[in-house]
């Protein structure tokens, strides 16, 4: 897009949001170009927070479904509209309401953590909630020595490197980190001998044992300020190197280039149609909101 009709797109829409009395909530995953017309951009954990704060009347979610549905779990009163409803997560619909109810059968005395990246059934269907950034926290919160966690499985053996509870996984995975191998990284490393290596919790094992810190997205950011080192390797998704040279200039971000088409499925252009007609508008069924909002709320106080 040209820098003149991107600006023109960019003002048409910002108008459309004052008249809406909408706020664009957008996660840190997003196109770069989203970015610009964002009034908050934060991770998951963050996104929640900013959710239960809202006082417009509209939220636009820049994101993919699952954050669109807990902003609605924890504003029911406001219109949640997502951009494009094609903007799934597969691993979040990797795991099922059966799938959980199984494995809470074979492990009865289990709590159960439900990672963010789920479903509002499966949500509701949880002891506990959790982010990337305080996962660990909130298996050790709940009283159970055994936790089922759901859904990604890499993260799930990252948290029992963290705990002594016994932590049962859900097998699924994000298919972004999924993909990335210690191998890959280690001829990465030598590329760029002097660079840290910071990782998504979601990356498989043998990555996140040769890395130097493992972060959610915004704890990716604090640890690239706070690091001593002028350059970095980065292992998530491609846009989050995008977001870090922005946000601690002056270090250099290489990454490989694993794009999630879901997150990448909104652009300037379904905003504005989304502010215009005010599609498509997010609806969770009253009892499994009340209930997931439930396990939410357990996390946000605890966080």
């Amino acid at each position: 897009m040209e820098g003149t009709e991107k600006k023109t797109l960019i003002g048409r829409i910002r108008e459309l949001k004052k008249m809406n009395n909408a706020i664009i909530l957008v996660h840190n995953y997003q196109d770069p170009e989203i970015y610009e017309i964002g009034d908050f951009i934060g991770d998951s954990l963050e996104l929640s927070r900013k959710a239960m704060e809202v006082e417009e009347d509209i939220i636009i979610f820049c994101g993919v479904k699952f954050m669109a549905e807990t902003a609605k779990i924890l504003n029911p009163t406001k219109r949640v509209i997502l951009p494009n409803l094609e903007a799934g997560c597969s691993m979040a619909d990797m795991s099922d309401v059966p799938g959980l109810i199984k494995l809470k059968e074979e492990y009865p005395n289990a709590g159960v953590v439900c990672y963010i990246n789920t479903n509002a059934d499966v949500k509701a269907l949880s002891d506990i909630i959790c982010t990337s950034s305080n996962a660990i926290k909130m298996v050790e919160s709940l009283p159970n020595d055994e936790i089922i966690f759901l859904p990604d499985k890499n993260m799930a053996a990252y948290l029992q490197t963290k705990t002594k509870k016994k932590i049962i996984p859900y097998e699924a995975y994000c298919y972004i980190h999924n993909a990335l191998d210690g191998e890959m990284l280690t001829d990465f490393k030598k590329r760029y001998p002097m660079a840290e290596v910071i990782a998504h919790p979601e990356s498989p094992p043998d990555v996140l044992a040769i890395s130097d810190h493992v972060r959610g997205t915004s704890g990716m950011i604090k640890a690239a300020r706070e690091s001593k080192a002028k350059e970095f390797i980065m292992v998530t998704e491609c846009g989050m190197a995008q977001k870090l040279r922005d946000d601690v200039p002056g270090k250099t971000f290489h990454s490989f280039c694993n794009i999630c088409s879901y997150m990448k499925m909104t652009n300037l252009f379904l905003v504005e149609r989304a502010l215009k007609k005010l599609e498509y508008e997010i609806f969770v069924q009253e009892e499994i909101a009340r209930k997931a909002k439930i396990a939410i709320e357990r996390m946000l106080e605890l966080s």
